[in-house]
């Protein structure tokens, strides 16, 4: 018979070891429910097995304690989609969860708020919608709450002020939240509530961001780190590679290997989640940059539908007209500048590759193509834009400029905003392409460029005359591409000339705006498929955005206001007082001029009838 202390310690390990097989079980349980939800595909997350207990053991994106709790789930920028899974709080000893950059929708769970040892979450850039929760108030250990750059609405629960004290950077930017912003978040070291409906920094006495807050500062510290690991560990890949290549030349083995020039092995060098790819990898994926793959044209060069090694899609932009003073390291520096410019409306920079002779930029596929496409070469059979889709696209390209103007540090001037370089995603989605390099160098010199980059039609006088270019550059442009979305034509027609009619589309739709002809000027196609109210809002914002002054041009940001129906009605009408006078003022000239010419004409047939 065993003897009873050895009987109580053997039952003491059997319990011990069935709660840990308990909760490595409820563990994966949890992360697998979270997997589905997110609708990850067959290729994501392929080591999260089902039938394996213990997610600590091989799972990817997963970190666990030597006790095998999850401390840290972090998938960022996978393009998920779903929603979140009220699961999750089943998770209590987690300390980090990012799950920023996808296209989560739906509302953050309520469970949440049981993540009792949660020091860090980051929700950031989704299209997560309602109220956040007031549970969350509840994670007395958190430090860090990103939830900026999602479509949720109502206010600032009360209970996050429990927070105050323990919290180092709250960001709630890019929402639609409202209310009043309780008192003691301002005292939170980093905050930033812009883009929201609060009424701080206008008879307040707190303004919507914090000094030190530059909109998602903790991102380029997170890309150092992960740069300076990434670092080392590719310098240990390239060691490796090389030992393996030594080892197969002694046997008498060869392998192709990805080369950027010839005999120059890719280092792999990765710059936080950005990939260097090698020269090799993307000729390959593009078949050789071949004619047939190509889906884009423009002054930068030309953009390939490419396919990876792992079957992702990807579009590939071979620059053949960028200025680099600096070389491969001023390039490789702004390319991590713009790496971190991250929201929904703008299309992410995957990664790039740098030779001798060539740079590239590596971007998703956006299987819709662009708004242009859309608007005017849809091939038969294909379904053209509605009007509540041209509507969405407005704001989201709206939105997308604002961030590049407002929220990045440096700003990044577009300079080229048309139909044409806002694309599509799935969902038919707004995503502005084309933006950074050069511009963002204009940007941190003087704003002036020795060559104007853009397109006739949509460059601003100012820009054109000057070559200085501005925030209120882009705002002309995005102008332009609202007519571009009301009528489906192109912003310049030289057809026009023979019927003697106006070549530029905002000479044309003003002409049919001050004869109140609405719907002679709305595309077509929609087949009056729309809400003329709406169709005339459009229009009026586009007008202001083209007015010939750049200081009389809104921000970007009042044009996100304007859209959502904030605003308009004030600035519409001191537009057309301004706009009556400089037509009467222009009248009065032209008359001036007439009267002039009918002398000089008068003068000269006098002169001719004279004597001989």
């Amino acid at each position: 018979m065993m003897p009873l202390k050895m009987e109580f310690v053997l039952s003491a390990l059997i319990l011990s070891c069935f709660h840990s097989v308990v909760l490595s079980y409820s563990q994966g349980d949890a992360l697998i429910a979270l997997k589905k939800s997110l609708n990850a595909s067959t290729k994501q997350l392929m080591d999260w097995n089902p039938n394996q207990v213990n997610p600590c053991t091989s799972w990817s994106n997963v970190i666990c304690d030597p006790s095998n709790n999850v401390i840290s789930v972090t998938l960022s920028s996978m393009q998920l989609s779903g929603s979140l899974s009220p699961k999750i709080g089943i998770l209590n000893t987690l300390s980090k969860l990012t799950l920023q950059g996808n296209g989560i929708t739906g509302e953050i769970p309520k469970e949440l708020g049981l993540l009792s040892n949660l020091t860090f979450l980051d929700l950031e850039n989704n299209r997560l919608t309602g109220e956040i929760p007031s549970t969350l108030g509840n994670l007395k250990k958190l430090r860090f709450l990103f939830l900026n750059q999602n479509n949720l609405t109502g206010t600032i629960p009360e209970s996050l002020s429990n927070l105050h004290s323990s919290l180092s950077n709250l960001q709630l930017a890019s929402n639609d939240l409202s209310g009043e912003i309780p008192e003691v978040l301002f005292q939170v070291p980093q905050y930033n509530f812009t883009g929201n409906r609060f009424n701080c920094g206008r008879n307040f006495p707190h303004l919507c961001a914090s000094d030190n807050d530059s909109g998602g500062s903790h991102k380029p510290k997170i890309g150092l780190i992960a740069g300076i690991v990434g670092g080392l560990i590719g310098l240990l890949l390239f060691a490796t590679v090389l030992f393996f290549l030594w080892k197969r030349s002694r046997r008498g083995y060869k392998r192709e290997v990805y080369v950027d020039v010839a005999g120059e092995v890719d280092r792999r060098i990765e710059f936080g989640q950005l990939r260097r790819f090698s020269w090799r990898e993307l000729q390959v994926a593009t078949e050789n940059f071949s004619e047939k793959n190509v889906v884009g044209q423009g002054g930068f060069g030309k953009v390939y539908k490419g396919v990876l090694g792992d079957n992702t899609k990807v579009a590939v932009k071979r620059l053949t007209d960028y200025e680099s003073p600096g070389g491969d390291a001023a390039f490789q520096r702004e390319v991590e500048m713009i790496s971190v410019a991250v929201h929904r409306n703008l299309l992410r920079l995957i990664g790039f590759c740098t030779t001798l002779t060539e740079r590239l930029l590596v971007y998703p596929f956006m299987q819709n193509l662009s708004v242009a496409y859309r608007l005017r070469e849809v091939k038969p059979g294909e379904p053209v834009l509605d009007w509540a889709t041209r509507k969405r696209v407005a704001l989201g390209t709206a939105r997308g400029l604002e961030y590049l103007h407002e929220h990045c540090n440096p700003k990044i001037i577009h300079r080229d905003v048309k139909a044409a370089n806002v694309l599509l995603d799935e969902d038919f989605e707004a995503v502005v392409g084309d933006f950074g390099l050069a511009k963002l160098v204009d940007v941190r010199k003087t704003n002036v460029t020795t060559q104007v980059r853009g397109t006739m039609g949509h460059i601003a006088p100012e820009y054109l005359y000057t070559g200085k270019s501005s925030e209120r550059t882009d705002v002309f442009g995005y102008g332009i591409m609202l007519l571009e979305l009301v009528t489906g034509q192109r912003a310049i027609d030289y057809s026009h000339l023979e019927e003697e009619d106006d070549v530029l589309l905002l000479d044309h739709v003003k002409k049919l705006e001050r004869e109140k002809r609405l719907d002679a000027i709305v595309d077509g196609n929609l087949n009056r498929n729309y809400d003329i109210q709406e169709v005339e809002m459009m229009i009026q914002v586009a007008l202001l955005c083209t007015q010939p002054s750049p200081e009389d041009r809104p921000a970007m940001s009042e044009v996100v206001r304007m859209l959502e129906g904030e605003g308009l009605a004030e600035r519409w009408e001191e537009w057309q007082h301004v706009e009556v006078s400089r037509r009467q003022e222009y009248e009065r000239l032209q008359r001036r001029f007439d009267w002039r010419e009918d002398s000089l004409y008068q003068q000269d047939a006098i002169e001719l009838s004279g004597g001989r």
